[in-house]
């Protein structure tokens, strides 16, 4: 059945069903993030769902950290309806388009739940397209919108009951789409060896009393930047460009583990001290691509599969430093302090702070 609810409804971009994306690349994504974070870093929640068209497949996940733990429920079923943003106990109601929205994890054997209403702090902002090509493949063509904001609900975990609220909970979220690696892995091929994120990625979205900062650098070993941003966001909507950045990392020596970072904007005469509070290693248990039984988009069967698991941290922590890792992050500057997400990541070899292989951590 290629037709469904959106088709009654205006949004068309191509001679297709909505369905059917305008393009046919396997790869094609359409995706929710969200993160949930109190100030005094008790715990870490991070959640979303996304969409896999030409896989035929839909999946969610929430992952908290608390304590020494990171506790999962993911979820995963073929996709019939692009309207119907649920999978298993997992859903996404926009109740008012880039303002108000809910995530709800209905109560189950699993160790979480939850039913949280986002609201954003200022508008949601569009971030820089990314486009990366590999030995002739399109690998990246993705979009995103970004927007700081607050919650409000309760959250389950581990049978402890958090009542949250948007005076200490704040959090970032995004909303992506387009084209990166999904589901089952391809052959390599030509790209035998190739890693197109090779280098440093940092996405720093910041909020503070009266305004938010949206910082990203991605950078390639030899310096090279293909993906920046930094901007700082007024709730009435009025963008400053702060210019171009430079970083100066931290590390915890022998890892790829940040312990600290210094940003500095030049032009703007701007320079953020940057602290992670609570780690939540989000590249594994939750599709991001270290788990070799459950990615994103991958299929797992034509009926809805929902798993629970949870994780020791210090078992996880040696893997997971080399995937994208995500910290509850407070962020100082001129005597503003503020609250968001610090996220690395440091893939392959990057000499810059000492990493000559893929295996190598930073020197410290």
């Amino acid at each position: 059945m290629t037709l469904s609810s959106w088709d009654d409804y205006p949004v068309h971009q191509a001679s297709e069903f909505v369905r059917h994306p305008a393009t046919s690349d396997r790869n094609f994504y359409d995706r929710y993030y969200f993160n949930m974070l109190p100030r005094s870093a008790e715990w870490f929640a991070i959640f979303g769902l996304g969409q896999y068209p030409n896989l035929g497949v839909t999946d969610a996940f929430v992952d908290v950290r608390a304590g020494d733990e990171q506790h999962i429920v993911r979820a995963s079923q073929p996709l019939v309806d692009r309207a119907d943003t649920s999978v298993g106990p997992l859903r996404v109601e926009v109740i008012e388009p880039l303002r108000k929205l809910r995530f709800v994890v209905e109560p189950s054997e699993h160790s979480v739940a939850m039913d949280c209403t986002w609201e954003g702090f200022g508008p949601a902002i569009p971030e820089p397209p990314q486009y990366l090509r590999a030995k002739g493949r399109v690998v990246f063509d993705t979009q995103r919108l970004a927007q700081m904001g607050s919650w409000t609900g309760t959250l389950t975990v581990a049978g402890r009951e958090i009542t949250v609220t948007p005076e200490e909970c704040w959090g970032s979220r995004d909303r992506s789409w387009g084209v990166r690696p999904v589901g089952e892995p391809e052959p390599d091929g030509i790209r035998q060896g190739v890693n197109v994120m090779e280098g440093m990625w940092s996405y720093f979205p910041m909020r503070f009393d009266d305004h938010a900062i949206f910082y990203i650098c991605q950078e390639r070993p030899d310096g090279s930047r293909p993906l920046v941003q930094a901007e700082r966001v007024w709730p009435d909507g009025r963008i400053d460009d702060l210019g171009p950045s430079e970083h100066e990392h931290r590390f915890k020596p022998g890892t790829r583990m940040l312990t600290g970072s210094t940003i500095r904007f030049p032009a703007s005469d701007v320079e953020i001290a940057c602290e992670p509070l609570l780690t939540n290693f989000i590249s594994i248990g939750t599709g991001y691509g270290l788990d070799a039984d459950w990615r994103h988009g991958m299929y797992q069967g034509p009926d809805t599969v929902v798993q629970g698991h949870v994780l020791d941290v210090a078992a996880v922590r040696g893997l997971g430093q080399y995937g994208v890792v995500d910290n509850i992050g407070r962020f100082t500057y001129d005597g503003h302090v503020g609250y968001g997400l610090y996220e690395h990541g440091f893939f392959g070899p990057f000499p810059r702070y000492g990493m000559t292989d893929a295996a190598t951590g930073a020197p410290g």
